[in-house]
């Protein structure tokens, strides 16, 4: 049971282990003012808090209460590293990922979707990411499964594939129509909010759409991206304490993904520093603290 938000707990968390693995487990206080990285506390917890679904905070601040574990194998979708223990999510993300796989497995060559990184039991802070706090940020390989029996190992040591040639201005000879079609039927669905691709595949689909642009909207370009294709849902129902992002502006976003291709193919020259501007201030891990006050309780729950 959740016991209040801001007194100290109590809570039984997974330690990590040493080289000599001396220590399995151990009692950690947490309090919202605890100043120790959040990204620790929340990879500790091996399970989901108890409860309804309900995500608090934005994607890049916030955690998850009441998470849903995405099978680790399913008739269409297999997730991978498992060791990371990040196949968990908002229930509506679960659903959204069985019902994309569904329709990868219609196209030729595709027996269904490897799913990547979702969200910690808990959510909150991910090494390796800014996102997927919330369960609802889910990434999913490019790489076409031909079978969906790959063992635990397999899949730590499976790599997808790269799409990207020219540093990502353009495709290159991996990517198919069946690449085209599953983005397409993901940001057509009404659950997402963004999904986040290398440019020079957001502008292949710009120059060859011929029908409805619409789904163009939701798909931008960034960084990376090119092994992998990130989803985003909206907030869903029932979570009054999710943060949505803004949304994408209006239009097909193509002229955006036009720009920072050619800024790829000539990078514009680089800024003389400003002598009189202070110095940027290091970047600072997030705490308990930063994150929405209902996190404390899901961290301690259990």
């Amino acid at each position: 049971m959740i016991r209040g938000v801001l007194g100290l707990f109590a809570v039984t968390l997974l330690a990590s282990c040493g080289p000599g693995g001396e220590e399995s487990a151990g009692y950690v206080a947490v309090r919202q003012a605890d100043s120790r990285p959040a990204r620790e506390l929340f990879s500790y917890v091996p399970d989901a808090s108890e409860g309804r679904g309900q995500a608090f905070g934005g994607y890049a601040r916030g955690c998850l209460a009441g998470a849903a574990q995405l099978p680790e194998t399913g008739p269409t979708w297999q997730a991978m590293r498992l060791s990371r223990n990040r196949n968990w999510a908002h229930p509506a993300m679960v659903e959204f990922l069985q019902d994309l796989s569904r329709f990868a497995a219609t196209q030729p060559g595709w027996e269904g979707l490897y799913v990547g990184d979702i969200s910690q039991p808990r959510g909150g802070p991910v090494t390796g990411h800014a996102s997927h706090q919330i369960g609802m940020d889910a990434d999913i390989w490019m790489l076409p499964p031909d079978r969906l029996n790959l063992s635990a190992a397999e899949r730590e040591t499976v790599s997808s594939v790269s799409l990207r040639r020219a540093e990502g201005a353009y495709v290159n000879d991996a990517w198919t129509e069946q690449h085209w079609a599953i983005l397409r039927e993901a940001a057509s669905d009404p659950r997402v909010s963004r999904i986040f691709l290398f440019p020079g595949a957001k502008v292949w689909m710009c120059d060859n759409e011929t029908g409805n642009r619409d789904y163009l909207r939701q798909i931008r370009p960034w960084y990376g991206h090119y092994s992998h294709f990130h989803v985003r849902l909206r907030c869903p129902a029932g979570s009054p304490g999710c943060e949505d992002q803004t949304p994408p502006p209006p239009g097909d976003g193509c002229a955006e993904a036009r720009e920072w291709q050619a800024n790829i193919l000539n990078p514009p020259p680089p800024q003389p520093p400003d002598p009189d501007a202070p110095p940027p201030e290091p970047r600072r891990e997030i705490t308990l603290g930063d994150l929405p006050a209902q996190c404390t309780a899901v961290l301690a729950d259990g």
